[in-house]
């Protein structure tokens, strides 16, 4: 009988990948003759979002990671890294490591929703230097940095390093980099009264934008509120600045803005800092890069169902996808709103290829966007709506927390901003270290799980 069996395999176990497996879950909840598998490198959804909020002590850590196996129902459930995906013999290989196996999956339809990985754009002392905001550890990471600043600041007698030290330099401009600027400025002040020798004037936190201005995707107006906000709150922001190398001291800058054919110094200029967020771009991981599907940038070419093209039952998702927004003619920007839509099309379709039903084209709506830019300060575009202020960040709260897939985190969240309304922030500097990547082992452990 296993032999019928029809297997769908789905690939990464972020927004895209857990909400298709749901969606997958209901459609086949009752066909004994659907077997659903789900992989994902960790065993938990990131609710990135709120990535910001853990950085700022906020939030605690684990508040924001829900296990997967407490939502999914029906899918088994492998954690490990993909090492290729072979679309012609229908079969995905996972990493094998010292104490772990390889695992070689069948498969008669997959999924990929493998995500992306943070651009450096090849700056490799960027890479090499710079903080990020894209995972668990790096929100933990740079909490420590600035806790570690401040401990260092305070005893500093020597103006120029100390000024160097509680300097901090976002780079990107978009929703990750003005809500993590946000919350930087917000923690600095916040535990600043425990640092008598620091003074307001003492901290400086930098938001660099290559583009003309902040959050592209708002409205002009919308956006432009969010910079005279943020600025009010002391947060400076240079547009139209990109950067050229960081080598842990100082980040060198250049200026967009200026004729090129001018012969101008001040084009190039630097920031003297110990600590670079980047949240500048996002590339598709390696894996979809070398593989044999069809990709345009590194992300892999769907039609207008989601299925890649020459490999029909094949599904791509969210930031590893390439599908154009017919509007703009440009990518669909990489949020978990259009991952979590595109998620239940796939779904949807792979339902309607299995049951020989028309297949569903992908159009995307939004819902309308939304961000926190500081304490007790949000814009949202909501309902052809621009709202700001106070209201907006209720609304983000609310919305947000609804989106927390489990009762018990979102219940941990609450009390966290409310102990957050009360309390002061702690600023316990947890030792964590940097982890070298586990070395991966080139043989594969086979493991026949299908005949």
């Amino acid at each position: 009988m296993a032999r019928n069996k029809k297997k769908i395999v789905v690939l990464g176990g972020g927004f895209a990948g857990l909400e298709c497996t749901r969606q997958l879950e209901q459609y086949f909840k009752n066909d004994s003759e659907i077997e659903i598998v789900l992989v994902s490198e960790d065993n938990f959804l990131l609710f990135t979002p709120m990535l910001p909020q853990v950085a700022s002590g906020m939030i605690e850590t684990r508040h924001i990671v829900m296990p997967i196996r407490t939502i999914t129902k029906k899918a088994t459930f492998y954690e490990g890294r993909v090492k290729n995906i072979d679309p012609y013999g229908k079969i995905v290989n996972l990493w094998g490591s010292g104490n772990k196996r390889g695992i070689s999956l069948h498969y008669d339809f997959l999924v990929v929703a493998l995500g992306s990985e943070t651009n450096f754009f090849g700056m490799s002392d960027l890479e090499k230097n710079a903080y990020q905001m894209k995972t668990l550890n790096d929100a933990v990471m740079v909490r420590n940095r600035m806790i570690d600043m401040l401990e260092q600041a305070e005893n500093e007698t020597n103006p120029i390093l100390k000024h160097s030290l509680l300097t901090f330099v976002v780079v990107g401009g978009g929703f990750a980099g003005i809500e993590t600027a946000g919350e930087i400025m917000d923690l600095l002040l916040d535990v600043r009264k425990y640092y008598p020798n620091i003074k307001k004037e003492d901290i400086r936190v930098v938001v660099l934008e290559a583009l003309p201005n902040i959050l592209p995707g708002f409205s002009e107006s919308l956006a432009k509120f969010a910079q005279e906000k943020l600025t009010e709150h002391g947060i400076e922001i240079k547009l139209q600045t990109a950067v050229t190398s960081f080598d842990g001291d100082e980040v060198m800058i250049k200026r967009l803005d200026v004729d090129k054919d001018a012969i101008d110094e001040s084009i190039v200029s630097s920031i003297q800092t110990k600590t670079v967020i980047w949240t500048a771009g996002v590339t598709p991981v390696n894996t979809i890069k070398r593989s044999l599907f069809k990709t345009d940038k590194g992300k892999i070419i769907v039609d207008k169902n989601l299925e890649v093209n020459d490999f029909p039952g094949v599904f791509a998702i969210g930031d590893c996808a390439l599908f154009m927004d017919p509007n703009t003619q440009r990518p669909f920007a990489p949020t978990a709103q259009i991952a979590e839509a595109q998620a239940k099309i796939a779904a949807k379709n792979l339902h309607a290829l299995i049951r020989n039903e028309e297949k569903t084209e992908f159009t995307y709506e939004s819902k309308g966007q939304m961000a926190i830019i500081g304490k007790r300060t949000g814009i949202a575009s909501f309902l052809g709506m621009n709202i700001h202020g106070i209201f907006a960040w209720f609304l983000w709260r609310n919305i947000y927390l609804s989106k927390i897939p489990t009762w018990d985190k979102r219940f941990r969240v609450f009390l966290d901003w409310t102990a957050d309304a009360i309390f002061d922030r702690d600023i316990s500097r947890l030792k964590f270290m940097r982890r070298e990547p586990e070395k991966e082992y080139k043989v594969l452990d086979e493991v026949d799980d299908v005949w």
